[in-house]
């Protein structure tokens, strides 16, 4: 045998022999395979409030404070806070041991920055900047906020598990302009986020961070607690529609669906391998915005003549049937059933039999002109587009010239930012929803600010609302904040920020081979097979 050929064979017996352990390795990993309930596109979860990138955000990135099932703040990355000079000054300690993806320590000026860039977009960032006199990092574990006056609300604005999330990242990706995405995903997460094996529009992976440092202590509830990572994969597949999703749940192709559509619980029900959870009992909040910033629903009058028309209990059974009231809600008002600021004062109109006939008499006498509505519709996600179907027959039969533009939802995303008219490219109304805790006080109700041009897109101006909202923060106690949110409901039946469509209930679906699914929105800690 020639002496490079010889070495050839004893180099292919090494080989061998380093690659069957890795063989073994790959063979012994555990992949959890999920359906998202729509491409994740905005990979950024501080530039956007669609809840897909939340829960992408909340696999790559972990936040300051959780929020457990009470929706109540908890330490996560902090190991406590101290408050002192009468509520004005907050000391925030992170924990030991935290470190980004790229095995960096997350230090305090990284918390910093992400604070900073993250309260640009939401709204009770927002409040809470306004608050602070100054927010610096003494030393590397230290978080400081020297407030104008007390604000006990920071801890949930640091970690409510809404949208956009306070993803804490390196300081130098946290001075990305925060109206723009960073250019890398490197968070202090449960999982690393896998760039390489994107398929835009089919396939998302993330595996598991192994220098990630869970809390020893805490209740496992929502995003607080002990965040323990049982699989080393998680690849996200987008489906095209129901029907091709519900028969991968049932092939055992896919362990976990996120939102199986209402059509498929029959088919989903009778499979013993699967089980139907409804781990969020705030469900959706459903609502048409409309654009304030052009005909005809600049007009305060036009806009409250369409409230004879919204008939929230055909738009809930356009989502999840006839046949079972118990999987919807209505009359729905601007907060979320069941919770301490909601009520019914004020809904009136929403309430009794629909007289079409009289509401095109009353856009007649309120100014409409026959202006197109041209109406957003997303044409991927079934409940926005039976409610958006519902909406589009209810302009025609009150008489107003609707356009229908049903869309894939991100391509509307990109639509609805607009504000000219419609025959530049704008809009007139859209179909969207919202998860109950997006809607439980107005601290963080980002549809229902009035700060115009400033705020959510519909660019809604209602000074009486934005003086409310300051007093509920000031509010002595619960009641207190209570009666406030009775005053804006019923200012918001005069403004019509939106219109609300009804509240329905969505269950996530999962194989009986997946344990440990925690309530609230998806997320991957916990989970393992079963």
């Amino acid at each position: 045998m020639k002496r490079r050929d010889l070495l050839g064979a004893a180099g292919s017996a090494l080989a061998g022999a380093l690659a069957a352990p890795a063989l073994a390795r790959a063979a012994s990993q555990t992949t959890l395979r999920f359906i998202p309930q729509q491409d994740l596109v905005v990979l950024d979860p501080v530039t956007t409030t669609a809840y897909i990138s939340r829960n992408h955000g909340y696999l790559v990135f972990d936040t300051l404070y959780g929020m457990d099932g009470t929706y109540r703040a908890t330490p996560q990355m902090v190991e406590g806070h101290r408050v002192e000079n009468d509520g004005r000054l907050w000391t925030l300690t992170l924990r030991e041991g935290l470190k980004f993806h790229d095995n960096t320590k997350v230090l305090a000026r990284d918390c910093v920055a992400s604070i900073n860039r993250w309260a640009k977009r939401d709204p009770l960032g927002g409040t809470l900047m306004e608050a602070t006199d100054e927010l610096s990092a003494p030393d590397d574990r230290t978080i400081r906020f020297r407030l104008k006056y007390p604000f006990p609300l920071l801890p949930l604005a640091l970690g409510r598990a809404g949208s956009p999330v306070c993803a804490i990242m390196p300081e130098r990706l946290a001075a990305t302009d925060p109206f723009k995405q960073v250019t890398e995903l490197i968070g202090s997460g449960p999982f690393r986020y896998k760039a390489d094996e994107r398929v835009p529009g089919e396939r998302n992976v993330y595996v598991k961070f192994e220098g990630y440092v869970p809390r020893k202590d805490g209740a496992l509830s929502w995003t607080s607690g002990p965040k323990i990572v049982h699989y080393d994969r998680v690849e996200w597949k987008t489906m095209a529609d129901s029907a091709t999703a519900s028969a991968a749940l049932v092939s055992g192709e896919q362990d976990w669906w996120e939102f199986p559509y209402h059509d498929q619980f029959p088919v989903l029900k009778a499979n013993k391998s699967i089980k139907l959870d409804l781990t969020d009992p705030t469900g959706f909040m459903n609502m048409m915005r409309v654009n304030h910033l052009q005909p005809p629903f600049n007009n305060p009058a036009i806009r409250r003549a369409l409230w004879g028309a919204i008939d929230q209990t055909e738009s809930m059974q356009a989502v999840v049937g006839v046949d079972d009231p118990s999987m919807y809600y209505t009359p729905l008002g601007f907060f979320c059933p069941g919770t301490p600021m909601a009520s019914k004062d004020g809904l009136a109109p929403l309430e009794g039999p629909r007289d079409l006939e009289k509401v095109k008499r009353d856009l007649a006498a309120a100014g409409y002109k026959g202006e197109t509505v041209l109406l957003m519709i997303p044409s991927n996600v079934g409940a926005l587009l039976g409610l958006g179907q519902v909406a589009a027959d209810m302009f025609k039969k009150v008489g107003m010239n609707v356009e229908v533009y049903a869309v894939e939802f991100n391509a509307m995303l990109q639509r609805r930012n607009r504000k000219g008219p419609v025959s530049e490219g704008g809009w007139s109304a859209f179909m969207t929803n919202w998860v109950g805790m997006d809607w439980l006080n107005p601290a963080g109700h980002i549809a229902l600010r009035g700060n115009g041009e400033a705020g959510y897109a519909g660019w809604a101006t209602m000074p009486r609302i934005e003086e409310l909202r300051d007093a509920w923060f000031k509010a002595p106690d619960e009641a207190a904040q209570a009666a406030i949110c009775r005053d804006i409901q019923l200012q918001a039946m005069q403004d019509v920020p939106y219109y609300p469509l009804g509240q329905f209930f969505q269950p996530t679906g999962y194989r009986t081979s997946v344990t440990g699914v925690l309530p609230g929105f998806a997320t991957f800690w916990n989970v393992r097979p079963a």
